[in-house]
């Protein structure tokens, strides 16, 4: 019998989540498993993956195939890199206690990444709840502006008016001695 490790699909429309099992090849996707070793829920970000390490670690060893995907999964997890650490101490090449302390190192290396993203995600949207703050004020403003300037009496047009006018008068005056003279002749 050959066994996959695979996703099955849980969750609504448009809201995948999804169950790691182990399934026979020939049962369909959301059919029968044998044993259910985690859960991964794409929908977060980063998203979240929930697996029992050892019976996954368990599975492999033993000849199951993960799909594309669940290989992904096991590996960012690593899943894969302790089977491999784990293949190296069989064939010799170091001890349990070396494979262990380079495992150990590669979990602290992948727990400072995965901070590192959160830690970036947490500043952007906070960058960006500022940005909008920011761009509210500038609005407020603006409408604060307008309210202030309908609200204004309309006094301080009239002295200008007065002024231009007297302005006016003058070339017009010129213009009707000019159009006598004009006439006379």
């Amino acid at each position: 019998m050959a066994t996959k490790i695979r996703l099955q699909r849980k969750g609504k429309k448009g809201k995948p989540f999804y169950h790691i099992v182990i399934a026979d090849s020939r049962a369909p996707r959301d059919g029968r498993f044998i044993e259910r070793i985690g859960s991964y829920n794409p929908n977060t970000d980063p998203t979240t993956v929930e697996l029992d390490f050892e019976k996954a670690l368990n599975w492999v060893q033993k000849g199951a195939q993960p799909t594309d995907t669940v290989r992904i999964i096991l590996s960012q997890e690593g899943v894969l890199y302790k089977k491999h650490l784990l293949g190296g101490v069989a064939k010799g090449a170091f001890d349990e206690a070396e494979a262990e302390s380079r495992f150990e190192k590669w979990l602290e290396e992948k727990s400072g990444r995965v901070d590192a993203k959160k830690q970036s995600l947490a500043d952007a949207q906070s960058e960006k709840k500022k940005a909008a703050l920011a761009e509210e004020v500038k609005v407020n403003q603006k409408r604060a502006e307008a309210i202030a300037a309908k609200n204004t009496p309309p006094a301080e047009e009239a002295p200008e008016a007065d002024e231009e006018a007297p302005a006016e008068e003058a070339p017009a005056e010129e213009q009707a001695e000019n159009t006598n003279e004009e006439s006379a002749e």
